[in-house]
């Protein structure tokens, strides 16, 4: 959860979760984590990686925690030789672990890096990798970072406001050797998708905004549009995605809680529905 500039890290492990308690030191005075305790910038994404070690990425770049503290953790910037960026650059949109223990960032400005804790400069590996639009992607602001069961990485990438508005952004699909883009597919080209998820069926979803949900099922996507609320989805805005235990597909939509029932999005209010289909 971040609040306030801010953060208190719940993680969730075999059903139960726990909660990861500043130093005793400030524990009396704030249950959060913030600049006292080494994590500056606004706007958190937070990844437990699969040794635990916790990451955040904020306005100012990446943290990773260690010793009871956030430490800053310095990526390298790569040269754009045309600088543009939706907010700010180097804000760290996404986190993301892939199959192999690499870590991604998705960056304002800066595209994609990737993070290789296994390999060492010394050792005639590169520990990171930049991935701009020269390379594939639709542009170098990165929201959205997830993988598939084929180990191919998706990347969603969003349009550029400064130093001018730029109509660009899309979903990009990386294999290891090269870039797939689907400029066919309406919304995922020129668009901004700051949401990718991927279920444990292993369909990528896609927030594509104005346009809808798609699905990818690994050989096709499924455009689903539909909801019962069209007043509360005017632009398609959504902002998370998460599935339960039981399969069902809840959506943050700019206009409030969605459940998705197989084929459209049912608004779920303080009262429900919150049966799952």
């Amino acid at each position: 959860m971040w609040s306030q500039g801010s953060l208190k890290i719940v993680m969730a492990t075999s059903g139960s979760e726990r909660i990861l308690a500043p130093p005793a030191s400030t524990a009396k005075h704030s249950p959060n984590f913030g600049s006292a305790e080494g994590l500056q910038g606004s706007g958190c994404k937070v990844l437990v990686d699969r040794g635990g070690t916790v990451w955040a990425g904020t306005s100012d770049g990446v943290f990773r925690f260690e010793n009871e503290r956030f430490l800053a953790f310095q990526l390298p910037v790569p040269v754009i030789e045309t600088p543009s960026y939706k907010m700010t650059p180097g804000k760290v949109w996404d986190l993301f672990e892939d199959s192999k223990g690499n870590i991604w960032v998705g960056r304002d400005g800066y595209g994609a890096c990737k993070y290789d804790p296994g390999s060492s400069p010394g050792a005639g590996s590169k520990t990171f990798t930049h991935f701009t639009k020269k390379d594939g992607l639709y542009s170098n602001n990165v929201a959205s970072i997830t993988g598939d069961p084929q180990g191919n990485i998706w990347f969603g990438s969003i349009t550029s406001d400064f130093p001018e508005y730029i109509e660009e952004g899309g979903v990009s699909r990386f294999d290891g050797q090269r870039f797939t883009q689907f400029p066919e597919m309406k919304g995922l080209v020129a668009n901004d998708i700051y949401n990718l998820y991927a279920d444990r069926s292993g369909n990528i979803w896609i927030g594509a905004v104005r346009v809808g949900a798609y699905r990818y099922n690994g050989k096709s996507f499924t455009l689903f549009d539909q909801t019962d609320r069209p007043d509360l989805t005017k632009y398609f805005a959504i902002q998370a995605f998460v599935e339960d235990r039981h399969g069902t597909l809840w959506f943050g939509f700019s206009g409030g809680l969605f459940r998705f029932n197989g084929s459209s999005f049912v608004n779920v209010m303080r009262g429900g529905p919150w049966t799952s289909p």
